[in-house]
């Protein structure tokens, strides 16, 4: 993996708030970067724009690791878009939860019934900042399965290990951290020597006993200051980037529209600065052997300015892939929803679930069904009488229809829901349709009975 390729996936994950501070620290060190005018954004109506949602930042960590990691989060976050509106116009109160965070995933991935069900109950005995807090054996014995033995939740747990946020479900800090080096390439600068600190020396790191450690490692200065870079790099209490902090806002990252009967999807022209490289300075070291500093910060812009192109080749690729295979939710709602998994707009467009993943993960599409995760699109499938499948999402939105037209007098019970949807052709459990109407903050039958108006 080229350096440029390991820069262009660790933008392709950034929301677009970090990408610009990101951006903006490079215009400000490296002067062989410019900046491109921006063109106008596509006309946002106001309906629209009064969906989107806020996000949680990742908050800096706690005291007593910052002696072995320096994490600074600054910059000014105002922001006024080409129409003239603040940011706070783009903003709303909601906070989503880590368990709702990793639920999701848990429903998006490629998971068995029986893993989903171990994996429900992993993620209830994972805390806020992302950690394990009970053993194989007692989620076991919560899972009351006498056949079920421990090696098969282990597995469950490793694959929700891959979730973001990176380092999830560990058992301990060198484990969350471990996680967090596992997707760099090997053959990495000081990849070797940062696993082997975050197993066994993280009590030297801590202490700054950078001599002692060197001494234990065997490796010289470099190597130890590339592998201490990457485990810096690492968040010691991974929940928190989901679950805690203040509240930052949103900017949807691609445009979806209806043009002459086809829907488009449009890179957001005003969410990323655009990057050039002076040619004028570039002009001025060709054929010219000294500048060394200069060269360098020349080959650093051209990286750049290259990463950003693939970022946004990757987001439309993605974004044109799920509109695509979503276009009956586009044209006639949530009850048109098709079932689809990360995997499926990974093979569509010939690349790995991980990369998917970072893809999905805190990016916005504006439609005309409001600004929208790309992540609200995938779901898993519900089985139907006539063989088909249908999106939970779309079973959902049939619930809460269900729900909203019903005798407030006489509610319908999660049996009759059951029965109603079965005589709709959806085949889905009493117990499902229990979960699903929970996750939508709906009372139960009784519970709307005694609100009901008399």
């Amino acid at each position: 993996m080229t350096p440029q390729l390991q820069q262009a996936i660790k933008l392709l994950q950034l929301p677009v708030m970090d990408l610009n501070q990101q951006i903006a620290e490079a215009l400000e060190s490296n002067v062989m970067l410019d900046m491109e005018d921006l063109p106008d954004a596509p006309k946002v109506d106001a309906a629209s724009t009064a969906e989107v949602r806020a996000l949680t930042p990742e908050p800096t960590a706690a005291p007593a690791e910052d002696s072995w990691r320096d994490v600074g989060r600054g910059g000014d976050t105002s922001f006024s878009g080409n129409d003239g509106r603040s940011m706070a116009d783009f903003a709303d109160d909601r906070e989503e939860t880590l368990r709702e965070h990793l639920l999701h995933q848990l429903e998006t991935e490629n998971f068995t019934d029986e893993e989903r069900i171990i994996g429900e109950a992993i993620i209830d005995a994972i805390d806020d900042d992302g950690y394990l807090f009970e053993s194989l054996e007692e989620i076991r014995e919560v899972l009351d399965e006498p056949s079920l033995s421990e090696s098969r939740i282990e597995r469950v747990l490793v694959k929700i290990q891959r979730f973001d946020p990176l380092g999830v479900g560990a058992r301990s800090l060198g484990e969350c951290l471990s996680l967090q080096l596992a997707p760099y390439p090997e053959g990495t600068p000081g990849l070797t020597t940062a696993r082997r600190i975050v197993e066994n020396f993280l009590p030297l790191v801590a202490e700054q006993n950078y001599t002692q450690l060197r001494r234990r490692l065997a490796v010289d200065n470099d190597d130890l200051e590339h592998a201490l870079s990457l485990v810096r790099s690492c968040h010691p209490k991974p929940g928190q980037a989901v679950s805690g902090g203040r509240t930052e806002y949103v900017i949807p990252d691609v445009f979806v529209r209806k043009v002459d009967g086809q829907w488009i999807v449009e890179i957001s022209p005003s969410g990323v600065p655009r990057l050039k490289v002076n040619q004028q300075y570039a002009a001025l070291l060709r054929g010219n052997g000294e500048h060394t500093v200069l060269r360098a910060q020349l080959q650093e812009a051209r990286w750049l300015v290259r990463s950003l192109e693939i970022r946004n080749e990757t987001l439309y690729k993605v974004a044109s892939t799920i509109v695509e295979r979503q276009v009956e939710f586009f044209e006639h709602g949530e009850e048109a929803m098709k079932p689809m998994i990360l995997k499926d707009i990974a093979e569509a467009i010939d690349m790995h679930e991980s990369t998917v993943s970072r893809v999905t993960s805190h990016k916005y599409m504006h439609t005309p069904r409001g600004v929208l995760e790309f992540r609200y699109f995938f779901s898993s499938h519900v089985s139907t009488t006539d063989g088909d499948e249908q999106s939970s999402v779309a079973v959902r939105a049939k619930i809460k229809k269900l729900v909203g037209a019903e005798d407030p007098a006489k509610p319908l019970s999660d049996s009759k829901i059951t029965a109603l949807l079965k005589e709709d052709g959806v085949q889905v459990a009493r117990r499902t349709v229990a979960k699903y109407r929970e996750a939508m903050n709906i009372a139960s039958s009784s519970e709307r009975r005694v609100r009901a108006p008399r």
